[in-house]
């Protein structure tokens, strides 16, 4: 049994209550550090920032949700910049119904965007072993990521936003993190902070088991593991990855070229240096042994490919778990089951097409076995009523959290010189600074080499 010490004695009470008080917070902010997380309660110097980044982002939110989206994105909408002003700070948000229309086309609906940006429950802090001087927060239910960013950054953002929608707009399910605001809150006397809104990949993440962040290189990436058993958040690198696979059978064939589809943008881009993001979870019995009607399927995919639900377009949301099973007046008009595009159609029996109810019906649902089976195969990457459906993938006994992240460092002056120095200093070895085409080619052939 413990005893206080003499001078702990001689306190009065209530300074013993805060001294008791205080060691117990340092514990919990320990607790925290290890499991990679740290609630933002009001002790953390961040408290302050994040009650306003929470004030303001609601405000933001509420003002799309009083003026609705128009039918067509013009240029002035890239171009907006609307500040509004609160007690002690201004936040400002950048290109508004460009977010808030890409937001609606990720099945979105602003009022639970609002809820998750400003519930009650405190931010967390994300710990990084980033070297950038970022900070990172989430939301109180982890489902976005919010990350300060420099001036540059933005800027980079803001101005290559267009083309960014428009590689979505083609394909829908890119790997590529999905960006939903961008932010700038002004103090009085105080540096201005600028700060990002993005979809969390890991989410949800109460079952995954680990975490891994991928450059295609060696140099500087390993970490050490947690121990077996432990309960710490370790984002792990390429070598700790080394020996494994990421299991998809058909699956595997549409990560591949969708790496490469999104690698090749982001090399028009002259970036390097973003990361893969890479987790997993074991899949319940009941989803692996899962068996879906062809109607589910084409109702869990048309939002995604139907080329008027893309993030350019007002029309429904083209997230599958968005899409509302009631929905019973959809029917197939064409589906190439051996790609990974097809075309449903919303129509009605008098209009000459067949009901899904009867090709899933006697000699008609018998002719369309096989078809269904290999549609379950090219889409089982698209889980229904699941809120971040587009950074998850299926395979056989795992789940997979997949996404591309960190994708603003421009190859110029700066690392072009880093280039030369690290080829000097690690000859024959593989590090992360090279040009963005070398870059792309080498985080593609990881992938390809590790998945199977």
């Amino acid at each position: 049994m413990t005893t206080m010490s003499q001078a702990e004695s001689e306190m009065p009470a209530n300074r013993r209550s805060r001294t008791g008080k205080r060691r117990l917070w340092r514990g919990l902010r320990q607790q925290w550090k290890l499991l990679g997380l740290f609630e933002i309660d009001p002790q953390h110097e961040f408290f302050g920032m994040t009650q306003m980044m929470k004030e303001g982002l609601s405000a933001a939110v509420q003002n799309t949700i009083d003026n609705p989206l128009t039918d067509d994105l013009s240029e002035d909408d890239f171009k907006t910049e609307v500040t509004q002003v609160h007690q002690g700070f201004q936040m400002e948000t950048f290109a508004g119904p460009v977010f808030a229309r890409l937001r609606h086309s990720l099945g979105m609906t602003e009022k639970d965007y609002q809820h998750s940006l400003s519930s009650e429950g405190c931010y967390l802090q994300f710990i990084s072993n980033s070297k950038s001087k970022a900070d990172f927060f989430l939301t109180n239910d982890k489902r976005f990521f919010l990350k300060t960013q420099n001036k540059r950054e933005v800027k980079f953002l803001l101005s290559n936003l267009k083309i960014y929608l428009a590689h979505l707009e083609s394909y829908p399910h890119s790997l590529l993190v999905k960006f939903l605001g961008v932010h700038r809150i002004k103090i009085p006397r105080r540096e201005k902070k600028y700060f990002i809104v993005m979809q969390s990949v890991f989410y949800p993440d109460e079952r995954i088991n680990a975490r891994y962040d991928i450059k295609g290189c060696q140099v500087s990436r390993w970490t050490n593991p947690p121990p077996e058993g432990s309960h710490v958040i370790v984002i792990l690198k390429d070598m700790n990855f080394e020996g494994k696979y990421v299991t998809l059978d058909e699956q595997g064939a549409w990560l591949v070229r969708q790496m490469k589809i999104d690698t090749a943008f982001l090399q028009k881009l002259n970036v390097l240096d973003y990361s893969f993001l890479l987790a997993h979870q074991p899949l319940h019995r009941d989803e692996r042994d899962q068996s879906h009607s062809l109607a589910t399927l084409i109702m869990r995919t048309k939002k995604s490919v139907d080329p008027g639900s893309s993030p350019t377009h007002a029309g429904v949301p083209c997230v599958p778990g968005a899409v509302l099973e009631e929905d019973s007046a959809l029917l197939v008009s064409e589906m190439d089951c051996g790609s990974d595009s097809f075309r449903v159609t919303e129509t009605h029996p008098s209009d000459g097409m067949i009901p899904l109810q009867e090709l899933q019906g006697g000699a008609a649902g018998t002719s369309a076995d096989s078809e269904l089976q290999e549609f379950q195969v090219q889409n089982r990457r698209l889980l229904p009523n699941f809120k971040n459906p587009l950074h998850v993938i299926d395979g056989p006994d795992l789940r997979y959290f997949v996404g591309i992240i960190d994708i603003f460092t421009v190859y110029g002056f700066k690392k072009k010189l880093e280039n030369l120095w690290k080829r000097l200093r690690y000859p024959g070895q593989a590090f992360s600074t090279v040009s963005p085409p070398a870059y792309a080619c080498r985080l593609c052939q990881w992938v390809q080499d590790h998945t199977k």
